[in-house]
């Protein structure tokens, strides 16, 4: 079996609590789907974590600490450049510094294995397009994307977990929500693209972190409780990071 993680954004306290999950369901691999750091307290322990996953790529806010911040909006610019401040200036060896740029660095931007494809954003564009699941009415765009996708596709980004099926139920496209199929999804003839959700971020209204354990064509939604506490209050206590940051966490927004 093999977990499907995405979208840690430097919370280091929701990443430890998915873990310890994932260390109890007997998992062989780790796949990180990028967004290592962005938005969170604790960039330097997250990288730490998952260089030791079985593969990470590249997310866009992984890319905006290594290079200049494009598109984001000012409380995630702001955020970016602390984080690379805190890559780049730790009270630390400088090979253990520069360990991390290099790893970040030589992600890849999408991963393919047989018919699967892992990429943080999605088939057409790997590192920034977002795929909603209100996309299911914009037959153009799914067409595209579902064009570059053999049979599945792994991605993040948007922060909210769920499957797209082609040909589904009802029209051209259908989004299955988790939730509503008991956190346990299986997957068919049918092109997919299987959003994993968010580690350190969710958006779905949902507070508890959030991922994926692929057992063959089944896929279970996992949501983990973390002391949410105390990455907030570690958010506050930085001015470069909007107390905004921090508030969301509770709302799953």
């Amino acid at each position: 079996m093999r977990a499907i993680i995405s979208d840690i954004h430097g919370n280091i306290e929701a990443l430890t609590a998915v873990m310890d999950d994932i260390r109890r369901h007997g998992v062989t691999e780790i796949f990180c789907l990028g967004d290592v750091v962005g938005y969170g307290p604790n960039p330097r322990e997250c990288v730490d974590v998952v260089m030791g996953f079985n593969m990470v790529l590249l997310g866009n806010h992984d890319q905006g600490a290594l290079y200049d911040p494009e598109g984001f909006n000012p409380t995630a610019e702001k955020a970016i450049f602390w984080t690379r401040d805190q890559l780049e200036n730790s009270h630390e060896k400088p090979e253990d510094r520069q360990r991390r740029w290099d790893f970040l660095n030589e992600r890849p931007r999408s991963h393919r294995e047989g018919n699967l494809l892992f990429v943080h954003g999605s088939a057409r564009n790997p590192l920034n397009e977002y795929v909603f699941p209100d996309d299911i009415f914009n037959n153009r765009k799914m067409d595209q994307i579902f064009n570059r996708v053999d049979q599945y596709c792994f991605q993040g980004h948007t922060h909210v977990p769920g499957v797209f099926i082609e040909g589904g139920k009802g029209g051209p496209f259908e989004f299955k929500v988790p939730e509503e199929h008991q956190y346990e999804i299986h997957l068919d003839e049918h092109r997919s693209l299987v959003n994993v959700g968010s580690v350190g971020q969710p958006r779905d209204g949902d507070w508890r972190s959030c991922y994926v354990i692929q057992d063959g064509t089944t896929l279970y939604y996992r949501r983990v409780e973390y002391d949410i506490e105390s990455t907030i209050g570690k958010i506050y206590a930085v001015p470069q990071l909007e107390n905004f940051l921090g508030d969301r966490l509770r709302e799953g927004r």
